[in-house]
Formats: C-alpha cells, structure tokens, sequence
C-alpha cells in the first residue's frame, strides 16, 4: 500500500499536478512519506525541497527556517509563486478556507488559486502545492483543478515495525514481560490494523501499563482502542466479546463452522490459497440463537463485534442515507480483521421492490450487494433475519454469503443443553439453590416437558421460576420451573403457520444449524391429539427445514 502511494504521489508530482489533496488524522506520518518521494531520484526525476505551511508558523522548509509574514493564506500562496527552486508545499488544515461544514469559502482565496494554477503548470521549475487535513470540502470552482490523493492507514510492516521498536525500547525493563510467538504476534498486529500509529502505539502501552505485559491479552487493549473510533463513527455500535460458545445450547452444527475457520485472516490461510471468508446468513425460528450466535463469533475469532443498525442508516435528507451506508462499510473497512452483524436485516431491505421511499432502500442494497461482492478486506458480514421471505433474491444468490443457516425450535438434546446453560448460570449462590439437584435427570425431565419451546422461552422459564422463589424469600425448586413452563404457550403455537413456511423455504436452500446426530434423537416423543397442542420432535423432525453438511 505504502509503494503505490510513493509510486502515485511522484507520478503526480512528476506530471506538474498544481493542487493535491490528501485526506489524514496522521500528518506527521505523510510529511514524512512525501519527504521520502521529493528526495529520492529514484522516484522522482528532479528532487525537491518541502516546505510546510500553518497557521500558526507560516511557510518553514525542513531546517525550520521561515518565511517572513506568511502565516496568513494569501501572502503564503504568494510566496509559493514567488519560490523559484523546485518545491513542494504542504499546506496544514488549509480547508477552513475553502467552506465545507457549514464554513462559507473565502473566494479571494478561492480565486487566488485558480490563478496559481497555470502559474505552477507553466513554471520554469517544477512546484507543487498538497493540502493536508483530516477532512476536505473541495468548492465547486476548484474540483477540476485540485487532486484527491488516497492515503491509507498504517500497514502491516508499519505496525510491525511500532510494535518491535517498543518491545526493543522495553526489552531490558524488569516490569514488562514479553511473551510473543510468532503467530501471537501475527495476531496482535492484524488486530491493530485500522489503527493509526499513535493509536496503535497507545494500545500497546496502555497494555503494557494495565498488566505489565505485552502478550497475547494485549489484543483486547488493540479491541478497546478500535471501540473509540467505532463510538466516534455513530452509525455502528461496538459489541463486547460476550458471550461464547459455550453458553449456545446445540446449533453444533453452526458451531463446527466458524470453529473451522478460525485465523482464516493469518497469513498461514493464504499459505493454503484460502480467501477470507464472506460471511453468514442466518434464518430461522424468532428466539432460538440466531442473534446469540452473531455475538458469540467476535467471543471465538477475538476480532471486534460492530452492528449496523438500519434505522440510522436511513435520514431524512436526500442522498444522505447512502452516504451513511458508505461511511459504515468504511469504518468496518478500517478496522478489519472485523465482524460486521446486521441484525433483522428483512427490516432494512425488505422494500427493495417498492417506491415508497424514492428508491433510497435500493441504492442502500446496490451499495451493500456491490461492497459484499468485490470486498478485498476481512469484514466477515453476519446477517440475522426471521422473515427470510421478505430478502431480495439477489442477496440470496451463492457467493454473497458463504453459507445460509437454518436454526430451527431446538431438539430435546438441545433443550436440556439450554436449560442447564441458564440454571447454572444463575444458581451460584447455595442460599438460592438450596435442595435444587443439577443433575442430568433434572434437565432431562425439563426438557421432556418444554417440547415445541424456543430458547428464549425456556430462559424466560428459568426466570420465572427464580422470580417465584424470591417473592417468598426461599431456595428455588423444580417445581417453580415447572409450573413457569405450564404457564407458557409457545411460539409454535402461536406462530405455528409462520414457523412451517420459514421450515419450507429452508429444507432446500439452508443448512441446518444442528447436527444430524441431535435433530435424530428422538428418545421422548409426544404423541399428539389435538393439533394445536405443542409438537413433539418427531413433528419437528418431519418439518425440519435444513440441509445438513458433515463438516
């Protein structure tokens, strides 16, 4: 990345481009990067001086020594005419002048550039003028005559290169401990990537400071540095690294996947000729783990959790709502290796079709299908939807998603796995617990009772048994449990009509979230009399929607 800017910048300095711009948090880092252009005739046939430009010191070369009275604007454009030796000049946070955020430009300035501009082109000796700012609003009376110069972010031997000079710096203190392999290593840097140099620097000292150590943890420093540019953003929300895997009853098969493809961002995936993997559809029943699994991947892959809400995506203004869509891709883009989760991502796109909205929900989906299909960096898309029906086709089409997943009402194996996840979760005091056996009959005598029941319900159930006990100020019992499940009509009563058509449109075109070997335990079966009671698992077998893979 660093060699095609060098290798741009001097072709753009070498064609006697008057007026460059180049958009930077890191100033420092680009003045030091156009040195390394200007003064390498490799690069560039006739050498220059640079010289920086603020408000605050005027024109100065690089011995620091100044130009007289021109800290203002106009006397510095001035003396740029007035320089007669081979130049470039960086002019610092030159935007203000030129409007942009609510800032009326100044036209005397306006036009004292347009008139630079044949004045530079046609110089005896090359010259060259780069604005350098964080932010750049080009009037519309410059746009044919200023350049945009894409600048990235520090890369991966950049960060590398911070990170071994502070473990040289710190390698003899006594107080830090170091404890880096290689493949650690590998991991703290990606990490750190989308990170300037002085965030990636404050990261690694702030780990440094908290523990006194520089190791693999220091990856969550990396993650809670990230965390202050994503609040920074607004469109995206950071989620922790919470929960894992271990706390998702069943979905095994879902599970093996991602496990599957751990570190697939590493450099020793590529030694296989693996690209990073795309992403995740996930569809199924409401409550059974579809957002649960979103979360728990970030908790696996320790790479940070962003969620795009639509809701924000979406503004009142014209043409805004697409430029949000872009600025959240760009974020996510920054800080990869990334998850990005859409949750109920029907609710965002499903009006595609109509023109409502002027087709703002169009462009919005054209812009996210272009960036799913032709992404170079490692944002892995987690998508969550109930209402798969309600999705474009052209987003369901293979190559958009690695693979569509289908989780359906959980099995029997899977309820008492769920039931024994929240009971223990919660049953930590003895005073609470009391005589509560947590034993495999428990669960199992749970899970015979609960069939047809999704997992939020059979959470919500532990709850209410733990309300019960504590309205009396006793230890909970089974029978608190139980009576909380009595009390409860199941989503697959009362959505039965929407759960089977999900079940239809999955058979064929999803992979079931659970493992063959879970969805064929069928060792308590209900026989059912009257069709509105809860369905057994073997009901739930026959309209299991999902295919499933032997990973």
């Amino acid at each position: 990345m660093k060699e095609n800017f060098s290798v741009l910048l001097a072709n753009y300095l070498r064609a006697r481009f008057s007026f460059l711009s180049i958009t930077t948090w890191e100033e420092d880092r680009l003045i030091r990067d156009i040195k390394e252009v200007c003064y390498n005739p490799e690069l560039i046939k006739t050498t220059r001086k640079v010289y920086t430009w603020s408000v605050t010191e005027g024109l100065v070369d690089e011995d620091g020594k100044g130009k007289h009275n021109t800290k203002q604007p106009l006397p510095a454009l001035d003396q740029i005419e007035k320089t007669e030796e081979p130049s470039v000049f960086i002019l610092k946070d030159f935007h203000i002048y030129l409007g942009g955020e609510n800032r009326n430009p100044d036209f005397n300035i306006v036009r004292r550039i347009r008139d630079l501009v044949s004045v530079l082109v046609n110089s005896p000796v090359p010259k060259n003028v780069i604005f350098v700012a964080p932010t750049f609003s080009i009037p519309l009376e410059l746009q044919k005559d200023i350049i945009i110069v894409d600048y990235g972010l520090p890369t991966y031997d950049e960060i590398k290169k911070v990170l071994h000079q502070m473990i040289e710096v710190n390698k003899n203190n006594s107080r830090i401990q170091i404890n880096l392999n290689d493949e650690e290593e590998e991991k703290l840097i990606k990490a750190a990537l989308g990170l300037t140099i002085q965030e990636a620097e404050n990261a690694f000292a702030l780990s440094m400071v908290h523990d006194g150590k520089l190791d693999i943890n220091t990856v969550g420093h990396v993650l809670a540095e990230k965390q202050q540019i994503i609040k920074k953003n607004g469109l995206l929300e950071y989620i922790p690294q919470d929960p894992s895997m271990e706390d998702i009853g069943g979905l095994e098969n879902i599970k093996r996947w991602l496990r599957k493809r751990d570190n697939s961002w590493l450099e020793s995936a590529s030694e296989y000729g693996l690209p990073a993997p795309k992403g995740l559809l996930i569809t199924g029943v409401p409550g059974c783990g579809k957002s649960l699994i979103a979360k728990s991947v970030s908790s696996l892959w320790k790479l940070p959790l962003l969620k795009l809400d639509m809701g924000k995506i979406f503004s009142g203004l014209v043409g805004s709502s697409e430029e949000n869509m872009r600025k959240a891709i760009e974020t996510a883009e920054a800080i990869s290796p990334s998850i990005l989760w859409i949750d109920e991502i029907e609710k965002g796109l499903g009006g595609t079709n109509s023109s409502g909205d002027s087709g703002t929900s169009t462009r919005i989906f054209g812009t996210l299908l272009t960036w799913m299909q032709e992404k170079t960096k490692p944002v892995f898309l987690v998508a969550t939807a109930n209402n798969i029906r309600a999705l474009p086709p052209e987003l369901l089409r293979k190559g958009r998603f690695d693979e569509i997943f289908f989780v359906d009402l959980p099995t029997h194996k899977e309820r008492k796995e769920i039931f024994k996840i929240h009971i223990e979760k919660r049953l930590k005091s003895d005073k609470v617990k009391g005589n509560f056996q947590l034993r495999d009959e428990t669960y199992e005598k749970l899970a015979n009772v609960s069939e047809g029941f999704i997992g939020a319900e059979i959470e919500q159930a532990v709850i209410s048994g733990l309300f019960e006990a504590y309205s009396e100020k006793r230890s909970i019992n089974e029978e608190d449990i139980l009576k909380a499940i009595e009390r409860t009509v199941p989503l697959s009563i009362t959505q039965s009509e929407q759960i089977r058509s999900i079940r239809e449109w999955a058979n064929v075109r999803a992979v079931a979230a659970t493992l063959q070997d879970d969805r064929a335990d069928y060792s308590h079966v209900v026989e059912q009399e009257e069709p509105k009671e809860i369905p057994g698992d073997e009901d739930i077998y026959r309209s299991r929607g999902g295919r499933t893979l032997d990973f």
